[in-house]
């Protein structure tokens, strides 16, 4: 099991099959801490270049990528997301009942 909250986030993340999406407000509940998508966000934000996190698979309840403040971020994610076959709308909105991870428990609950 995981210790810290920002460990079970990458938990969660890991989880996250090619090809699937999850919300900060899913992976925060999974995490243990429902109510606290923001610090999915801030985890996601402090992972270290080339850690083992698929963070390009976690996007805002709209279904949208939600923009960073590093140039280009949001271009890299959808580009990550199309090469696993998730796919936009030309509203740029991923729809959500079909590509939204369906998870299961993790281990600690």
């Amino acid at each position: 099991m995981p210790g810290s909250l920002r460990e079970q986030i990458y938990e969660v993340v890991r989880r996250i099959p090619a090809g699937k999406v999850a919300t900060y407000g899913q992976v925060a509940t999974l995490a243990g801490a429902r109510g606290h998508a923001r610090q999915v966000g801030y985890a996601l934000h402090g992972l270290p270049d080339g850690a083992d996190v698929p963070w390009h698979r976690v996007i805002n309840a709209r279904g949208q990528i939600s923009l960073r403040n590093s140039p280009g971020s949001g271009a890299d994610q959808k580009r990550l997301l199309e090469a696993e076959g998730v796919e936009f709308d030309h509203l740029e909105r991923i729809d959500l009942s079909r590509f939204r991870w369906r998870a299961r428990p993790m281990p600690w609950e």
